[in-house]
């Protein structure tokens, strides 16, 4: 596949994704490692010029193929143009943009010539989207996204095991809300649950928070109580909108 030239024979879904990543890695490094190289090559001087990626992961700076239409499809024509007219890292950005859109048209160009069904190139998209893109990886967004993506993970871990231990029913305003728990699915949020909640006591008896039982919180005087120490059930708790525990209950009744 190397430059598009030769006789093609049917391929596989595996090849045309490895091609698309030696192309990619390439580009990577023109972008990246070799900026300095790259942003040199590309004088606005010069010629209509093109970034070329190779399956071998090396990168050209050149004019484009003579012959039209081109064996495989060209990159975005004239990148050194805007070289001078914007700053360096929104010019990187542009150029990786046209690039992330002339791996796709190769890799699709190859899917549609080997014959790929629709089930082959979903495959191969869902390979190509699984990498970081061109721009993403100039921008620093891909680390960026890594983060977000182990946090978001961590917040879901996190608000699965919240929602496990809290009912809905509340005061929300105040954020108190029953302690409605679950069996944990792992030990990981067994030991988030105990470090969270291990010195909570209950204002009845006294005794520590427990991961196996259930718990409800005065919208009061903000104390956690046993469910069983103040005879309120599960199914109970989702119908109190406002749990007075029994010492507040008693102080409101006082004349």
């Amino acid at each position: 596949m190397d430059g598009g030239e030769g006789q093609y024979n049917a391929r596989t879904v595996e090849e045309v994704f490895k091609d698309f990543k030696g192309r990619r890695a390439g580009m990577i490094k023109a972008l990246t490692t070799d900026v300095e190289d790259f942003y040199e090559q590309c004088d606005p001087e010069k010629e209509n010029l093109c970034l070329y990626g190779f399956p071998s992961e090396q990168w050209e700076v050149n004019l484009p193929a003579e012959e039209v239409p081109p064996e495989i499809p060209e990159p975005a024509l004239g990148i050194n143009f805007a070289r001078n007219g914007m700053k360096k890292k929104d010019w990187l950005a542009l150029v990786a943009v046209h690039s992330d859109a002339w791996l796709l048209a190769v890799a699709f160009y190859f899917g549609a010539r080997f014959g790929f069904d629709k089930t082959d190139r979903k495959r191969l998209f869902n390979m190509v989207n699984d990498l970081p893109t061109l721009y993403e990886v100039v921008n620093g967004t891909e680390k960026k996204q890594v983060k977000m993506e182990k946090s978001s993970v961590s917040n879901h871990s996190s608000n699965k095991a919240k929602t496990n231990l809290k009912g809905q029913k509340g005061n929300d305003s105040q954020g108190k809300y029953t302690k409605s728990v679950q069996p944990k699915e792992d030990d990981e949020l067994d030991e988030e649950d105990e470090d969270e909640h291990g010195e909570t006591l209950c204002g009845a008896c006294g005794e520590n928070y427990a991961s196996d039982e259930f718990w409800i919180c005065c919208d009061i005087c903000e104390k956690w109580f046993h469910g069983k120490c103040v005879k309120i059930t599960p199914a109970r708790a989702e119908h109190i909108k406002q749990y007075k525990c029994p010492s507040c209950s008693n102080k409101r009744a006082r004349p």
